[in-house]
C-alpha cells in the first residue's frame, strides 16, 4: 500500500466522530502502517432546524459527505448504516459494513417511566415516521411531535420538559456510554428498528481501488449480507422520506429470517410480514417480503403519506 493519507469524512456530532473513531480502530489494526486524517463535515440535515420530511428524509444527512466524497476531498466516508439511502449513488461503493450493534431502540423519558406507564397523551418527540407509527400502534393516546438535534440536544429536551419522553437508537447511547440514561430498550416486537440500525457503512469512491481493499478490513459479512436484505426490501418499496418503513433480517441455524413493517405515521394502519430462506438469498428475500407486503395493501399507506 502507498504512503497516501486517507481523510476521512464523517459528521460532526459527538456520536459520528466517536463512530468514525470506532471504524478507525479496526482499519489501525489491520493496517498499522496507514495514515488517516479525519475531517468533520456538517451536513444539510445539522444545519437546518426544519423537520426531516421538510428537508428531505435522511439523506440530508449524507448528501454532502458523498459530494466530498465524488469531488475527492475526503477518501472514505462513515455514515450510519440507517441514514443511508437503499438506492446506490452512481460513482461511490459501500466498501464495508461494521458488525451490527444493538438494533433495538430505547425509551428516554422525562421521569424514568417505561411506554407503558407513560401518562395518557404524553407528548414523546420523534422526527421518525418509523417510531411514530409504532408508538402509536402501542399507545395510541400518546401525542407525536417532531424534534430535531444531536442525541444530547434530544435528551436534553426531555430533561427539561419540552416533552415527555424520546426515542433513540440504543447502539448509539452505547457508543456514547450514555445506555444508562434509557428508561426502556424496546423490543423489536414493539418496534421494528430501521433498516440498518446499529451498523456503521465505510463508503468510498467506486474506482479508488486502493480504498476498497484498506476499507475491507472493517467489512463484517454476515451484517452486510443481513442489511442488504432489509435495503432490499425497503428499496422494492419505493417509499419516501415521509413513509414509515421498518425491517430486520437475522440468521439462525434454518437461514435467514426477515422481518418487515409497514405504517402510517399519523397511527393508521400498520402492515407486518416475514420470510425466510436461504442466507444467499439475502436481497430476493426482500424483494420477495416487499411484493407480498404490497399485494396486502401497502403500496396504498405508501402513497397516501408521499
Amino acid at each position: 500500500m502507498s504512503d497516501r493519507p486517507f481523510i476521512v469524512g464523517s459528521r460532526g456530532s459527538r456520536l459520528s466522530q466517536r463512530q468514525t473513531e470506532l471504524a478507525l480502530e479496526t482499519l489501525r489494526r489491520a493496517h498499522p502502517g496507514a495514515r488517516f486524517q479525519v475531517r468533520p463535515i456538517r451536513t444539510a440535515g445539522d444545519k437546518s432546524r426544519a423537520s426531516l420530511s421538510e428537508i428531505g428524509g435522511r439523506g440530508v444527512f449524507i448528501a454532502e459527505l458523498e459530494r466530498a466524497l465524488l469531488h475527492g476531498e475526503i477518501d472514505i466516508a462513515v455514515h450510519s448504516l440507517k441514514d443511508m439511502l437503499s438506492a446506490a449513488t452512481e460513482g461511490l461503493a459501500v466498501a464495508a459494513v461494521t458488525k451490527r450493534a444493538d438494533v433495538r431502540d430505547v425509551l428516554v423519558s422525562r421521569d424514568g417511566a417505561t411506554l407503558s406507564a407513560l401518562r395518557e397523551g404524553a407528548v414523546v418527540g420523534t422526527g421518525s415516521p418509523r417510531r411514530a407509527a409504532q408508538l402509536l400502534a402501542a399507545r395510541p393516546d400518546l401525542r407525536i411531535a417532531d424534534i430535531r438535534g444531536n442525541v444530547d440536544t434530544r435528551i436534553r429536551k426531555v430533561k427539561d420538559g419540552e416533552y415527555d419522553a424520546t426515542v433513540l437508537a440504543a447502539a448509539g447511547l452505547a457508543r456514547l456510554g450514555w445506555l444508562d440514561r434509557a428508561s426502556e430498550v424496546l423490543t423489536v416486537e414493539l418496534m421494528l428498528p430501521a433498516v440498518g440500525q446499529g451498523a456503521l457503512a465505510l463508503q468510498v469512491r467506486a474506482d479508488d481501488t486502493e480504498a476498497i481493499e484498506l476499507v475491507a478490513a472493517a467489512d463484517h459479512p454476515a451484517t452486510h449480507r443481513v442489511t442488504a436484505a432489509e435495503r432490499a426490501f425497503e428499496a422494492h418499496l419505493g417509499g419516501g422520506c415521509h413513509s414509515a418503513i421498518a425491517a430486520l433480517a437475522e440468521v439462525s441455524e434454518s437461514g435467514l429470517r426477515l422481518r418487515g413493517l409497514v405504517g402510517d405515521p399519523a397511527g393508521g394502519r400498520l402492515l407486518r410480514g416475514q420470510v425466510q430462506g436461504s442466507v444467499e438469498d439475502a436481497e430476493p428475500l426482500g424483494v420477495r417480503l416487499a411484493q407480498h407486503l404490497l399485494s396486502q395493501g401497502a403500496g396504498a399507506i405508501l402513497e397516501a403519506v408521499s
